[in-house]
């Protein structure tokens, strides 16, 4: 499928060119724009239970949309609501892509999107909670992110730790844990880090530039009435 992301370096788009019979996936509000020739539907994935996870648990939409160019060919403009990047992976069926929650933005068909339980100590700890999204199949994913989003390719056994609110997407076969960001407790909480995420290679890991938890909470001191 024929696409192009416009606009990389600040408040990217994706345009889609849609021969007539195709179709992508994407979340819920996220199309900008369509040809008359393309139809928008509301798709349940997975079933009613795997979308009341995807909504309650992982912080995504219950439902997806679907468009397809069902009359000719057509063009779709998709965008996210947070001022960051778009990037798009390719998947080839060997392995999953694990998404922190509103990491995804839409993918063409032959993409599944289901929810993925953490362990206890790593859905207590890490911030995104229990549940996160693991992403299957073949074919293109588009990921989103606040800020850019940057890769840190790891060889076999290097290690980095990375603070869990700048995470978007890695690898499912790759393995991490959470740890505390200083040797002792009270230096964790007194630096401002608190816990972290360490990964260990080989494979790449996608960050962002910002944190939008931190973006959050600054918000909340300059405007404390929105905490109301």
């Amino acid at each position: 499928m024929k696409y192009e992301i416009l606009y990389p370096e600040a408040f990217p788009v994706v345009r889609f060119y849609l021969k007539r019979g195709e179709k992508i996936k994407a979340e819920s509000d996220a199309m900008i724009a369509m040809s008359a020739t393309v139809d928008v539907d509301g798709k349940l994935e997975g079933g009613i239970l795997s979308g009341l996870a995807r909504k309650f648990f992982s912080g995504e939409s219950m439902f997806f949309q679907e468009l397809s160019a069902k009359r000719g060919d057509g063009e779709v403009l998709i965008g996210h609501a947070q001022p960051g990047g778009i990037l798009d992976l390719e998947l080839d069926g060997s392995y999953g892509l694990t998404v922190q929650k509103d990491g995804f933005l839409a993918s063409t068909d032959g993409i599944e999107v289901n929810t993925k339980i953490q362990n206890l100590t790593r859905g207590l700890f890490s911030g995104e909670g229990f549940f996160i999204l693991n992403i299957r199949g073949r074919g293109t994913v588009f990921v989103s992110s606040y800020g850019v989003i940057h890769p840190i390719n790891l060889e076999d056994g290097e290690e980095v730790i990375i603070d869990n609110g700048h995470l978007v997407a890695w690898p499912d076969y790759m393995d991490y844990k959470i740890e505390k960001a200083s040797s002792g407790f009270i230096s964790s909480m007194t630096s401002g880090e608190g816990l972290v995420c360490r990964f260990r290679g080989p494979g790449t890991v996608l960050i962002q530039t910002r944190n939008p938890g931190s973006f959050k909470n600054w918000l909340l001191s300059m405007f404390p009435t929105l905490a109301k």
